[in-house]
């Protein structure tokens, strides 16, 4: 019995998805494209790249028509010199699993050679380019995929892109009584690892020397 799915399975579930993406959203200028990993058994994956107008149709259409179940990870790139198109970025990782709430004391039991079309895993990663300026924002996916919940609050915390529509958003990482707008991941703050003393431009009183200041980072 398999435990896994050939490659062939993958590359035409990869391209199965692509061809419904692009028949769904390409006239709209999003690009889907099959993808494969460099490393490892070098499976194929779909990376997508929207706009943040875009993007709830299409996370609607991943869960519900192409049944991707699972968001793993979200995070955000500040690019302070970058085009004015694309001053901040938003990375999705999603998956297609086929096991999804199992009864407790029951089982599934796949055999891999024998999986066809949506019941294939599949990964999903998703590109969301934003303008330049102080406001980056997408729509939150917090009510499609439960996992986007701590996920965005980590990315706001950390990277300052706000998503819309998110309930409870709160840091997570950093001090609840973090300076408002203080994000440490965008580009203008000095982190002392970076050959500075100074703690995040010291927003809260950190102004006090490490004490691992000579320590070799």
């Amino acid at each position: 019995m398999g435990t896994t799915v050939t490659k062939e399975q993958n590359s035409e579930a990869a391209i199965a998805a692509v061809e419904n993406l692009n028949s769904r959203f390409s006239d709209a200028g999003v690009t889907s494209e099959v993808v494969a990993h460099k490393a490892g058994k070098k499976y194929d994956f779909v990376r997508i790249t929207c706009n943040p107008d875009q993007w709830l149709a299409i996370a609607k259409h991943l869960r519900h028509e192409l049944g991707v179940n699972h968001c793993a990870m979200v995070t955000g790139t500040h690019f302070p010199e970058g085009s004015p198109e694309r001053g901040w970025e938003v990375a999705y990782h999603l998956h297609r699993w086929p096991i999804v709430n199992v009864e407790p004391h029951t089982m599934i039991e796949y055999e891999g050679e024998k999986m066809k079309g949506d019941e294939i895993p599949m990964e999903f990663e998703v590109f969301i380019p934003l303008p330049a300026g102080d406001s980056p924002a997408v729509p939150s996916i917090q009510d499609i995929w439960e996992g986007a919940d701590w996920n965005e609050k980590e990315t706001w915390d950390l990277v300052g892109i706000d998503f819309e529509g998110h309930v409870n958003m709160h840091r997570v990482l950093n001090p609840h009584d973090s300076p408002s707008g203080f994000h440490p991941l965008q580009k203008q703050h000095k982190i002392r690892y970076h050959d500075f003393n100074e703690m995040y431009d010291d927003p809260q009183g950190f102004g006090r020397k490490p004490v691992d200041e000579g320590r070799v980072k």
